[in-house]
């Protein structure tokens, strides 16, 4: 496995374009910007999110390339969400983290009794979309990141969930992780989250498509819709390679499984990095200084320490700032 070393930091360039959803915010289930079409054929259901945080573009442009392509699924359900749309209307590239969400982070208030509590816009969110993620037996959450790295496909600690990214074939790096301190991403709520003996044909994953401007990103959101459409068996490849046309991209030349063994928490936002570290770093030797946490010393906990998504953009107490890993061939 080569893995980057570390390089001087720059500001990365926002050049991927704001998409127009205007035409694609009303939806069709009486809940603003969730679309849900049923072939009336026994199938999967498959729902397919973007924008749960507000400032993540590449979701939105292949949700809305699915919709302006007339995907209907052949059998099964297929339902397709834009998210945090009141994040998203505050976008400015400029200060595009201004716009990861309103109140609080939409991705960690997966519990029912967070939902419950109503008492944040991003939970009275979680509560309007919670009936489609909770009937939902497949779901891809499609992400981006602070920083520029390769693409990343987060599937969690269940077996199924890492059989299908294998089936995938792509993206090059697979990431096993337990999930975040803060609380429950979308991909791990109810019946996605319960162990492989009780999950049955459920299945979630979490692409993490690259830097949030990158308009590459945009073509590995398609590419992983695409994926995702083929394995549910929801469209026949002759019908997505006509809908679709372009999406899909090579195969990962091979895939690589990053097992995250704990990840590190910043006590507040003077967390800092001892290198311009932006993913996938690989430090060679146990104690190795990586970071400073208010004055207490990061340092890798093992020999070949892989470094998954370190970034301090959104860095406060309770956030997690990075993740080391084990990284092993498949």
């Amino acid at each position: 496995m080569n893995l980057p070393h570390p390089t001087a930091r720059t500001t990365p360039t926002f050049a991927l374009p704001v998409p127009d959803l205007a035409a694609w915010r009303a939806g069709n289930t009486g809940t603003e910007g969730v679309w849900h079409f049923d072939s009336g054929q026994p199938g999967r259901h498959l729902m397919i999110s973007a924008l749960v945080h507000g400032n993540e573009l590449c979701g939105a442009w292949a949700v809305k390339g699915l919709l302006e392509a007339g995907l209907r699924p052949q059998q099964g359900r297929l339902t397709l969400a834009l998210c945090n749309l009141e994040a998203f209307d505050r976008f400015d590239a400029a200060r595009h983290d201004a716009a990861r969400y309103i109140d609080e982070d939409l991705n960690r208030q997966w519990l029912d009794e967070r939902i419950a509590a109503a008492d944040t816009r991003e939970r009275r969110r979680a509560a309007a979309l919670r009936p489609f993620v909770a009937r939902a037996d497949w779901l891809l959450d499609i992400h981006s990141m602070h920083e520029p790295s390769a693409p990343l496909l987060l599937t969690g600690t269940r077996a199924r969930n890492l059989q299908l990214a294998q089936a995938l074939r792509t993206p090059e790096y697979i990431v096993v992780d337990a999930g975040h301190p803060q609380g429950v991403r979308m991909r791990d709520y109810g019946r996605f989250g319960r162990p492989d003996a009780e999950g049955g044909d459920t299945r979630s994953l979490l692409i993490e498509c690259g830097f949030h401007g990158d308009p590459a990103s945009r073509a590995v959101a398609q590419d992983l819709c695409l994926r995702v459409l083929a394995q549910s068996g929801l469209l026949s490849a002759a019908a997505l390679a006509q809908r679709l046309p372009g999406w899909r991209l090579p195969d990962a030349p091979r895939q690589w499984v990053l097992e995250v063994t704990a990840p590190v928490v910043a006590s507040s936002s003077a967390f800092r990095f001892a290198a311009p570290y932006t993913g996938l770093e690989r430090v060679a030797k146990a104690g190795t200084v990586i970071g400073d946490n208010d004055g207490v010393a990061v340092t890798t906990p093992y020999d070949d320490c892989v470094l998954v998504m370190p970034s301090t953009r959104q860095a406060c107490a309770g956030v997690t700032v990075v993740r080391f890993a084990r990284c092993r061939s498949i």
